[in-house]
């Protein structure tokens, strides 16, 4: 008989409405719901993180480790991997989740060579090809470590050491083959250690240029082995790094423009990763959105009165409807989903814990996508937006959008016109209508 590692749940977390007491139910995600055309599963897509959920021990800069796994006891690494696996997929399917996402030293351990590490990865991929095809459980994305060790302290594709920069690109390689071997929808770049700390030591313009040529091999290799996945880069800014070369959406954008990789390449945002950018959520899942760019989200949050990244598990009901609009205003996250990149705080050391989480952020986004549709539905708020701009759809506000005056024309226009007539935002009407729907 095979092992059970969570005995507690002895059923897929139900669906019991929002009259339910049963914490170990959820209140708004009914999987099967159809909100805008489309089921909840289809529209949120969820994915676990494979690393804090199952690989994370409790540990933070000031302590060891606070949990005890058990699927973690394993004296062999192989052994140990497996029983992690087992425990993931169990998990997978008492949750009721489509998808999960790992990076490639998670679900492998690393062996005494780069050859060793590359056989252990080829083990698990194929142990993980079987649970799949048992679970129907998917790959949302795969992606590298090329943080963790700590060869990569100056970085991996920006390393000044091109021996350092090819055992990261040899490491991609074959993250990428796991990815596709495992039907892998997307494939992400997380430049954790991409960036640097002085300028006394660094040459910036050769560093981004180093970053361009790893993406564009990755490109290039992606094509030979056909892989079809959406590529994506999930911006970061300064932790680790002071100064990452992916800080904020934004920045991410630019660069890909700059060395032609914009048609290859979309966002994975994530919301600790913006807060600590400075800028709120929703302001950077709508700068990638605009720009026809917004792939995937990692669903967290982080304490703002904490500076690094807390990786709190999403609650916060305004943070996830006003992420909603934006995803269903752009009709979904297409190949992408919303993985959970958060772990439980280190005092939630028993295993229950990780549905308790996973419940809280899934009910947080089905809720936020309930209320999001009805904003839209009702035009609460696109109706005062439209009208604030609609100065700009006839008269001389349609002829600057076409480009059919200048500078002239316009101070013609005001010595005719005269001064405008200044007019509210209408913020606190708004907030308090937002109020109102949550």
């Amino acid at each position: 008989m095979p092992r059970t590692y969570f005995p507690e749940i002895t059923r897929p977390i139900p669906f019991e409405g929002k009259g339910s007491k049963n914490p170990l139910a959820f209140k708004y995600y009914n999987k099967e719901q159809k909100v805008a055309g489309k089921t909840m599963a289809e529209h949120l897509r969820f994915s676990v993180a494979y690393w804090h959920t199952m690989m994370a021990d409790g540990t933070d800069m000031f302590g060891g480790s606070s949990y005890d796994r058990a699927w973690r006891s394993a004296a062999d690494p192989i052994d140990r991997a497996k029983e992690t696996m087992d425990a993931a997929f169990e998990f997978f399917a008492k949750l009721g989740v489509d998808y999960y996402c790992f990076h490639d030293r998670d679900i492998a351990p690393m062996g005494e060579t780069f050859a060793a590490s590359c056989r252990n990865l080829e083990t698990m991929v194929r142990y993980a090809q079987t649970l799949q095809q048992q679970s129907g459980v998917k790959l949302l994305w795969g992606t590298a470590n090329l943080f963790g060790h700590r060869i990569f302290t100056a970085g991996a594709a920006t390393n000044p050491d091109a021996h350092v920069f090819a055992l990261a690109a040899a490491q991609v390689k074959n993250a990428l083959d796991a990815t596709l071997a495992l039907g892998g929808e997307n494939y992400v770049f997380w430049g954790g250690r991409e960036g640097y700390e002085s300028l006394l030591n660094t040459d910036l313009k050769h560093e981004q240029e180093q970053l361009a040529r790893f993406l564009h091999m990755a490109v290039d290799y992606a094509k030979q082995i056909g892989f079809k996945g959406q590529f994506l880069i999930e911006p970061k800014p300064c932790e680790p790094t002071k100064h990452q070369y992916d800080t904020d959406t934004a920045t991410t954008l630019a660069f890909l423009r700059q060395y032609d990789l914009i048609d290859y390449f979309k966002i994975n945002v994530e919301a600790n990763h913006a807060t600590l950018a400075g800028h709120s959520f929703e302001h950077e899942l709508t700068a990638a959105s605009i720009a026809g760019k917004l792939g995937s989200v990692d669903a967290n949050r982080g304490d703002l009165l904490l500076g690094w990244d807390t990786d709190q598990f999403p609650t916060d009901l305004y943070s996830t409807t006003l992420a909603m609009l934006v995803i269903l205003k752009q009709n979904g996250l297409g190949s992408g989903g919303l993985n959970f990149d958060a772990h439980v705080r280190r005092s939630s050391i028993e295993p229950v814990d990780l549905f308790h989480a996973h419940i809280g952020g899934m009910d947080a986004f089905a809720r936020g996508l309930l209320i999001a549709d009805r904003l839209i539905q009702d035009k609460a708020l696109s109706t005062f937006v439209a009208e604030r701009y609609a100065s700009y759809t006839t008269g001389i506000g349609a002829r600057i959008m076409k480009g059919e005056v200048g500078l002239v024309e316009l101070e013609k226009y005001i010595l005719e016109q005269g001064m405008p007539v200044m007019k509210s935002g209408r913020l606190e009407l708004l907030e308090n209508i937002l109020n109102e729907y949550i």
